[in-house]
């Protein structure tokens, strides 16, 4: 089975947490370690970010990461070669994050292939037109078991989230704002009438909302309206002032008890 559905199946009444980070940011051989201790520590799932010059989606904080991680000289066939040296250690969900320019230069199938090799599980390609992934992209994903993970937004209609719901699988990526990734405070009203309203759409897929968490209550906000939450711009800032994953995930488990 792969990881991401059990994950899943395995922990439906768990609070998931999930971490994003970009690959080659602070340094660019720490990548398999940051993993590493990801999993040591607890998380239950683990984005990593492929760089990319023009990452529409970022904030400020993911856009910096990505530019340092390419000064550092990180590449995708370098991020696959790091990731199978831990291939055999790591049992928790792996999924890359990457924008579709540098995944298309690789090329898709050589992507996938790649993705099977180095024990990764799924993708997320923010600038994926869905037209492109159920005539392109999923067939040759479903044929190496990896998941495509598409992102929904408060903008997204009914009919259109049940439809992203009917042909795809192992979770969908619920982004709390229409806006780029970023620290916030609490999720206002709107926010929280979109996650009532997804709530009772009764996916087939679960949902992970991701976007703005920082704190307690962002946190809360999250796993009570899905089955978890994916922190990304509050970690990266932590891993970038510490350069050490332990010490970050220290202070953002202190953040998300405020």
């Amino acid at each position: 089975m792969n990881k991401i559905n059990k994950l899943f199946s395995e922990k439906k009444d768990s609070k998931l947490l999930s971490l994003y980070f970009c690959a080659g940011a602070p340094t660019l051989e720490g990548t398999a370690e940051v993993i590493k201790t990801l999993e040591r520590r607890g998380i239950s799932m683990i984005e990593v970010g492929i760089p990319f010059s023009d990452p529409m989606a970022d904030g400020p904080v993911i856009q910096d990461a990505a530019t340092r991680a390419l000064k550092n000289g990180m590449s995708v066939q370098l991020l696959f070669d790091q990731l199978k040296t831990i291939k055999d250690d790591v049992q928790i969900p792996l999924v890359l994050m990457g924008y579709l320019n540098p995944i298309m230069q690789y090329g898709f199938e050589a992507f996938c292939r790649s993705c099977v090799d180095s024990g990764v599980s799924g993708m997320i390609i923010p600038d994926l037109p869905f037209k492109d992934y159920l005539e392109l992209v999923k067939p040759v994903a479903d044929r190496y078991d990896l998941r495509v993970i598409m992102l929904i937004t408060p903008e997204t209609s009914d009919e259109r989230i049940r439809f992203i719901d009917a042909h795809t699988d192992g979770f969908i990526y619920m982004v709390s704002s229409a806006a780029i990734t970023g620290a916030q405070k609490s999720f206002d009203d709107a926010k929280q009438e979109y996650f009532r309203r997804i709530n009772a759409m009764n996916l087939r897929n679960p949902r992970m909302i991701g976007f703005g968490i920082s704190n307690a209550q962002t946190l809360k906000a999250a796993q009570d309206n899905a089955a978890g939450a994916i922190i990304g711009s509050k970690f990266v800032t932590l891993l970038s002032e510490s350069k050490d994953a332990d010490e970050a995930l220290d202070k953002l488990y202190e953040a998300l008890a405020q």
